[in-house]
C-alpha cells in the first residue's frame, strides 16, 4: 500500500526533529541566542544619560551658588565632581574625565540678588551628540527648578509667560529599556527564522540527502512543509522564551492583547522562515548560507526596523529601503502592543504588509524548489 500525503509529510517532520535533537546548534540559537541578546541589551544597552560627570566649578561658594550645585547632587542623571578651576576642569573636560561643565563665576550670587541673570558657563563634551543634547537639557532643568525654588521661598511668582505641564503617555518613567526590549524581539525571530531555515536545504545538499528526498515520491508541498512546521514550532518555542525573560527580568509591559501578540509574531516568523528557505534554495552551502542569512536578514533588522534608529530621521532614500524590510512592520506592532495596547490603525496595515510578504517569499520558494538535480 502505497503511503499517503499525510503519512509522508509526517514522516519528514519526523526527520527534522531528529535533525534538530541531534544537532544542538539549533537549539543554540532558538533557545541560548535569545537570552544572550536580551540579556546584552536589556542590562548592557540603555539610551538613557545617567551618572553623567558632571564638573563644578564655583569661584564664589556663597548660599545661592552652593543651592544650585546641590541641584546637581541629588540628582539621579550627574555625578558632580568639584573642581577649583576651570582651567583644571577644561583639561579634564578634554582628557574624557568629565563630560560636562558647569562654570559659577563670583559674582553668581550677587547678580543674582541683584535680580540680574548670574553667570553661568556651561561646556558639553559633544562627541556623543544624542548626549551632549541629553545632558544640555538635564542642567535647563535643573535651572528652571532652582529658579522655581527660589522664588518660592522669597514668596513671588516666577514670571513664565508659559508654564508647561508635561505629559508622557505610553512610557511615563522615559526608560528606554521598555522601548529596546520590544524591538529586540523582532531581531531575535528575525534570527531565529532566517538563519535556522538557511541552513536547512543548504545542508541536505552538502550531505548529499537531497538527491535523495528528490528521487521518493514526496512533492515539493511536502518537501517545504515538512521543514517548515518543525522550524516554525521551534521559534515559536524561542518567543514564548523571550517573553517570559521580557516580563520577569525587565518587567516589560504587555498593554495589548497576549493573543495578538503570537498572532503577529506567528505571521512574522512566517516571514521570516520564507526568507531564510529562499536563501537556502539558491545557496547551497551553509557557510555562504549564514553570511547571506546574517547580512540579509539581522543587519536590516537591527539598523533599518527603526528598533534603535528612528526611521523618520533617516535620509528619504533610506527611508524608502525600510519599506522592504519586514522587521519595520513587526517593530511597529510589538511598541503598539507592549506600550499601547490594541491600536488597530497601527496594527492591521502592518500585519497586511507582513503577510503580503510572507506570500511573495513562499511563493518564491515553491517555485524555485523542483525535483530536479540541477
Amino acid at each position: 500500500m502505497k503511503p499517503g500525503p499525510l503519512l509522508r509529510l509526517r514522516g519528514i517532520i519526523r526527520k527534522e526533529w531528529l535533525q534538530i535533537i541531534r544537532d544542538p546548534s539549533s537549539i543554540a540559537i532558538a533557545f541560548v541566542l535569545p537570552l544572550v541578546l536580551l540579556l546584552i541589551f536589556g542590562y548592557g544597552v540603555s539610551l538613557d544619560a545617567k551618572n553623567i560627570r558632571i564638573g563644578l566649578v564655583i569661584e564664589q561658594p556663597d548660599s545661592a551658588a552652593l543651592s544650585f550645585a546641590g541641584g546637581f547632587e541629588h540628582s539621579p542623571y550627574f555625578a558632580p565632581v568639584m573642581l577649583p578651576s576651570i582651567q583644571e576642569a577644561e583639561n579634564a573636560l578634554r582628557a574624557s574625565a568629565i563630560d560636562a561643565i558647569v562654570w559659577l563665576r563670583h559674582n553668581f550670587g550677587a547678580d543674582y540678588l541683584r535680580r540680574e541673570s548670574p553667570p553661568i558657563g556651561v561646556l558639553i563634551n559633544g562627541v556623543d551628540a544624542n548626549t551632549a543634547r541629553l545632558i544640555e537639557g538635564y542642567v535647563q532643568g535643573i535651572w528652571s527648578g532652582w529658579l522655581e525654588q527660589q522664588a518660592e521661598r522669597a514668596g513671588i511668582r516666577l514670571r513664565s509667560p508659559v508654564q508647561l505641564e508635561p505629559r508622557i503617555w505610553f512610557n511615563p518613567q522615559v526608560r528606554s529599556t521598555d522601548f529596546l526590549v520590544p524591538g529586540i524581539l523582532a531581531v531575535v525571530m528575525t534570527l531565529i527564522g532566517a538563519l535556522l531555515t538557511a541552513l536547512v536545504i543548504a545542508r541536505e545538499w552538502e550531505r548529499g540527502t537531497m538527491e535523495s528526498l528528490l528521487v521518493t515520491r514526496i512533492s515539493v508541498r511536502e518537501i517545504l512543509l515538512g521543514k517548515l512546521i518543525p522550524y516554525f514550532l521551534l521559534g515559536m518555542g524561542g518567543l514564548l522564551l523571550s517573553l517570559v525573560l521580557a516580563h520577569t527580568l525587565f518587567a516589560v509591559p504587555v498593554r495589548g492583547s497576549l493573543w495578538l501578540l503570537l498572532a503577529v509574531s506567528a505571521l512574522f516568523l512566517w516571514v521570516a522562515l520564507g526568507m531564510g528557505f529562499f536563501i537556502s534554495t539558491i545557496v547551497k552551502s551553509q557557510f555562504v548560507a549564514a553570511l547571506v542569512a546574517l547580512v540579509s536578514t539581522f543587519l536590516p533588522a537591527f539598523i533599518l526596523s527603526g528598533f534603535i534608529f528612528d526611521i523618520r530621521s533617516m535620509p528619504v532614500f533610506i527611508q524608502g529601503i525600510t519599506y522592504l524590510i519586514a522587521a519595520r512592520y513587526y517593530v511597529a506592532i510589538l511598541h503598539t502592543l507592549f506600550l499601547v495596547g490594541d491600536v488597530w490603525s497601527v496594527i492591521v496595515p502592518n500585519a497586511a504588509a507582513l503577510a503580503a510578504m510572507g506570500c511573495f517569499f513562499h511563493g518564491l520558494v515553491y517555485r524555485k524548489t523542483r525535483k530536479r538535480l540541477e
